[in-house]
């Protein structure tokens, strides 16, 4: 696929994204921390090259995820009276009949596909909710919500069910749910672990009845770390978790949890316990220390911590949810300080991709009584759109070569933020930035590196287009100076995607970051207590 290198048609695309972003600021509920208008102009050390993709460019759901199983519609279009859902606690087949009744109530605005299956056989569903459910639409962002990964903290669930009923009723009646659902695409997975939700039970606010999958593994404990040695069998609702995310580039994520009420951001786990790897016993009492492990991108994981708890009623408060539990300024953590944890989800979805994914934990009772599910979705409706909504902070943009044509697979990292991400199929990119000034590096394959300057300001989103070009012409004997990427190999064992966690003075060299080497299993009776008390702390915060 090509774009042609007139840039009449995109001037006109751009003026009318320009108007939408800007109408989306306007209507923005109060309180709103999105800040979305009109599209900045490019710095001026960027090439401006872009233009409007010929009609039907974008691929089908279907083709733009590769073959994950798409579920269409059946039967006739439903009447409201056969689209209840009430606040009730969903088993899979009656979450299955309310997702296949969205699609085929809103098919202009849903579409249903499966990912994979758990390991009973159930469908792990992700709804698409977008005014472009079936195809991508280019320029815009993908986001995720993942939700119920441990089987027993069930209110997520039921509350991405009733977003997702929100949203497809809202469309026509709420500018700015129209404004979100015309300029992103929302990818809501209602339950990552739907065979440990069959034998939980509701009112169990503690215990660990239900988190594992039918296995036995916790599914926060199963991905790739980069960290520590994760040697955990891959389950297959975490390798199709896996898949999909690199399947799709999602700028965004948020991962439903429950048994406390706090926003956590990456890094979930720290290298600093390795000073005590010959001693478990040690290690326990480091690891445990609230010694926090930031990332380089801490302060825009605060600011999408915050902007959750921040527009939740209680959250904020940072009150711990019952004696001898811990309190959280302003309802946010890092993770390692309240807690380390290898092979979590959230620092797989950075570290190997890019996405940015903050960890939500809604209710003190991993599964309330339903009765209480009403107040859970009065309590978190706002901050799930808002949060949502931040996928449109920072700067977006195209890489294209001289010709127009776009630069797939591009590497990009915003200078001293050692966390890289890649360009789509189309050459696109997002990232989330707080306002100020920075430095694009951009890798391909085959042309010359370039570093570009550009602003980002709190009032709406930067565009970017960048032009790559290929290297000079060389005198004969001598080597062109380009970049050629270098496979990465997983820190976790083989068989792992590469991840984009970069350092500097490495950035062109092959392998992964001297940083960390895995480190040796434990054994013996010390390692025993050092496991059976990180499954305790998983039992009791989630």
């Amino acid at each position: 696929m090509t774009f042609p290198p007139t840039l009449l048609g995109a001037a006109y695309l751009l003026l009318a994204a320009s108007a939408s972003l800007s109408e989306a600021a306007r209507l923005a509920p109060d309180d709103s921390s999105l800040e979305a208008g009109d599209q900045q102009q490019m710095a001026s050390s960027a090439v401006v090259h872009t233009a409007q993709p010929p009609p039907g460019a974008a691929d089908s759901l279907e083709q733009y995820v590769r073959g994950l199983e798409v579920s269409a519609p059946e039967g006739a279009p439903l009447s409201s009276d056969d689209y209840p859902l009430n606040f009730n606690y969903h088993n899979f087949d009656q979450m299955t009949k309310f997702l296949r009744m969205t699609s085929s109530r809103y098919p202009h605005l849903s579409a249903l596909y499966s990912i994979g299956k758990s390991v009973q056989g159930r469908d792990l569903w992700v709804m698409v909710v977008s005014s472009s459910p079936y195809e991508h639409m280019i320029g815009k962002p993908d986001v995720k919500y993942v939700a119920n990964m441990h089987g027993n903290e069930a209110v997520g669930r039921e509350l991405m069910l009733h977003l997702i009923q929100y949203l497809v009723t809202s469309y026509t009646t709420d500018p700015y749910i129209k404004w979100l659902l015309d300029n992103t695409r929302i990818h809501i997975l209602p339950s990552m672990n739907p065979d440990g939700f069959e034998v939980a039970r509701e009112g169990q606010c503690d215990g660990g009845v239900g988190r594992y999958n039918a296995r036995g593994f916790d599914l926060n404990r199963n991905f790739p770390d980069y960290f520590k040695h994760n040697n955990k069998r891959g389950q297959p609702e975490t390798d199709a978790v896996k898949e999909w995310t690199s399947k799709i580039q999602f700028v965004l994520s948020g991962g439903l949890h429950g048994g406390a009420l706090v926003a956590s951001y990456p890094f979930d786990n720290t290298p600093n316990s390795r000073i005590c790897r010959s001693s478990p016993l040690c290690a326990v009492f480091q690891s445990y220390a609230s010694t926090p492990s930031l990332t380089p991108d801490d302060d825009v994981f605060k600011h999408l911590a915050l902007t959750y708890s921040r527009n939740h009623p209680t959250m904020h408060q940072g009150k711990p949810c019952k004696s001898g539990t811990p309190s959280f300024n302003q309802g946010i953590t890092n993770g390692a300080a309240w807690y380390p944890l290898t092979g979590g989800m959230q620092d797989f979805n950075y570290v190997w991709y890019g996405c940015m994914e903050v960890t939500l934990e809604l209710s003190c009772c991993k599964f309330p009584h339903s009765s209480e599910l009403p107040k859970f979705w009065e309590e978190n409706r706002l901050p799930l759109v808002k949060f949502l909504a931040e996928a449109h902070r920072g700067v977006h943009g195209f890489v294209m070569d001289e010709h127009g044509n776009p630069v797939e697979k591009a590497s990009l990292k915003v200078k001293n933020r050692n966390v890289g991400f890649q360009t789509t199929k189309y050459g696109e990119f997002w990232r989330i930035l707080m306002p100020g000034v920075y430095i694009l590096e951009v890798f391909a394959d085959g042309y010359m590196p370039r570093e570009v300057d550009f602003m980002v300001i709190e009032d709406h989103p930067t565009l970017l287009n960048v032009t790559l070009h290929p290297p000079k012409r060389q005198e004969p004997g001598t080597s062109a100076s380009f970049y050629r990427p270098q496979q990465q190999l997983p820190h976790n064992g083989g068989g792992n995607p590469q991840h984009f966690y970069h350092h500097p003075h490495h950035l062109l060299s092959p392998g992964p970051p001297p940083l960390l080497k895995p480190s040796n299993q434990e054994s013996g009776i010390l390692s025993s207590i050092t496991n059976g008390f990180n499954n305790l702390v998983s039992n009791i915060f989630g």
